[in-house]
C-alpha cells in the first residue's frame, strides 16, 4: 500500500524513515529547510538504539496525495486545517486518512474535512523531535500508533491498514477496538503533561519529582478525567493511576512539544490541550482550576508567538 505522510516534524519524519527503511512506499511532504535537507540527505534518525541516515521520498506537492492508499497527517493540531486543505482535493476515494494528533478533536475535524467514511481514529506515543533539518531525536517511549474506526469495532480494512504500517518494535502499529477511549487515554496523560512542562520549563523527571508541581500534576489529571467521564469515555476505575505509573516510566530528560514550542517562542497546542479541558469542563459544569491556571499562564506567551508569525 502507498503511503503519504503530511507534516515532516519529529513524529511524521521518524515514522516515514522507519517505513522507508523497511521497504514501505512512502512520500512525505516537507517544506522549507526540511525538504531541502531530506532531498539532500534523507532522514537522520538519532534514537537510544542507535544512529541511522534513511533516504525517504520527499516532496513540497500536496497532489503527490493522489496515488496513496494511507494517508497520515502527522502535523501540530493547530496547523491541521492548513495541511488537510491542500491535499483533501486529491484523496481517492478508497484513499483511508489517519490522524496521530495530540487533543481530543483532531479525528473528528479531519473526517469532516476528507469524508467520514475515509477516517480512522489515531493515536501516538513517542517522544522525538526535529533536531536540525532533516535529523530527528527520538528521545524514548517505543514509538507506537494506535488506530482505529471511529464507530469502534474491528474491521478488514483496519486490520489492512495495521498490517501495512507495522514493520516491528521501531514503528509499532497496534489496533483498538475503541479509539476514543485511546485517544482519551493519552490525553489523560499527555495534556496535564505537556502543561506542566510549559509551566514550569523543566524536563518531566523534575517536576514529577517535585511534591508540589507532582500534586499539580495528578490534579489536573483528575480535571480530564472528570470531563472524560462526562462526555461518556469509560476510563477504567484506577486510570489516573495507571497514567501516572506511565508518566513515572518515562525518560527523565523527556519534555513535551507544547513545552518545546513555547519555551523557543513558536505557536503552540495549548488550545488543544489545557486549553480544551478548560472549555470542555465549562460546558460540562466541572471546575478545571489546573488547566484554567495553565492556560491563563501560556495565553501571553501564545499571543506573542502568534503575533510575530503574522
Amino acid at each position: 500500500m502507498r503511503i503519504f505522510v503530511v507534516g515532516a516534524g519529529g513524529a511524521g519524519a521518524y515514522f516515514a524513515a522507519r517505513w522507508a527503511e523497511a521497504g514501505r512506499d512512502v512520500t512525505l511532504l516537507a517544506r522549507g529547510r526540511q525538504l531541502e535537507a531530506i532531498q539532500r540527505g534523507g532522514v537522520t534518525l538519532r534514537t537510544p538504539d542507535g544512529d541511522t541516515a534513511v533516504p525517504v521520498r520527499v516532496t513540497a506537492e500536496a497532489a503527490d496525495a493522489a496515488s496513496a492508499d494511507i494517508v497520515l497527517f502527522a502535523t501540530k493540531t493547530w496547523q491541521l486545517a492548513g495541511a488537510v486543505a491542500p491535499v483533501a482535493p486529491h484523496l481517492r476515494p478508497e484513499a483511508v486518512v489517519l490522524g496521530v494528533h495530540n487533543g481530543v478533536d483532531a479525528a473528528d475535524e479531519l473526517a469532516a474535512a476528507c469524508g467520514r467514511a475515509r477516517a480512522l481514529g489515531g493515536t501516538l506515543r513517542i517522544i522525538s523531535y526535529v533536531e536540525s533539518p532533516g535529523v530527528i531525536r527520538h528521545v524514548g517511549i517505543p514509538p507506537t500508533i494506535t488506530i482505529g474506526e471511529l464507530g469502534g469495532g474491528r474491521t478488514p480494512r483496519v486490520e489492512r491498514v495495521r498490517e501495512a504500517l507495522h514493520v516491528g518494535p521501531k514503528a509499532a502499529v497496534d489496533v483498538s477496538d475503541d479509539i476514543q477511549l485511546e485517544i482519551w487515554k493519552k490525553f489523560l496523560f499527555f495534556a496535564p503533561v505537556s502543561g506542566m512542562g510549559a509551566v514550569t520549563q523543566v524536563p518531566i523527571g523534575v517536576f514529577r519529582a517535585n511534591p508540589d508541581s507532582r500534586a499539580m500534576l495528578v490534579a489536573a489529571m483528575r480535571e480530564v478525567e472528570a470531563v472524560g467521564r462526562s462526555r461518556g469515555i469509560p476510563f477504567a476505575p484506577d486510570a489516573v493511576d495507571q497514567a501516572l505509573a506511565f508518566i513515572d516510566r518515562s525518560p527523565p530528560d523527556g519534555t513535551t512539544s507544547l513545552s518545546r514550542d513555547v519555551g523557543e517562542g513558536r505557536p503552540s497546542e495549548i488550545a488543544a490541550l489545557s486549553g480544551a479541558v478548560a472549555r470542555m469542563g465549562r460546558a460540562a459544569g466541572i471546575a478545571t482550576p489546573a488547566h484554567d491556571f495553565i492556560a491563563a499562564v501560556i495565553a501571553p506567551r501564545e499571543g506573542r508567538a502568534r503575533a510575530a508569525m503574522a
